[in-house]
């Protein structure tokens, strides 16, 4: 796994609120099914800014970005965020 993938992860354990474990989530698996309510999805992306020191753009605001671990992979990934957190 890779450090943004455990980056990833480790934000959405500390601020998601999942009523499951996001370790025993696959990369495709949706969140918001899982128990991600649009509030937690607020504090997830303001944890994910502070975590790998950028902004999301309004374009990438929008629930699609935050569905998935490998969705916001490939958000924080087309903001160049793909080598070590910040």
């Amino acid at each position: 796994m890779s450090d943004v993938d455990e980056t990833i992860r480790h934000v959405l354990e500390e601020h998601g609120r999942l009523p499951v474990s996001v370790a025993t989530l696959d990369d495709d698996e949706d969140l918001y099914e899982n128990g991600l309510t649009s509030h937690a999805s607020v504090n997830v992306m303001l944890a994910l800014e502070d975590a790998f020191a950028l902004e999301f753009p309004d374009a990438l605001l929008r629930k699609g970005t935050f569905e998935s671990v490998g969705a916001i992979r490939r958000a924080l990934e087309s903001l160049g965020a793909v080598v070590t957190p910040g």
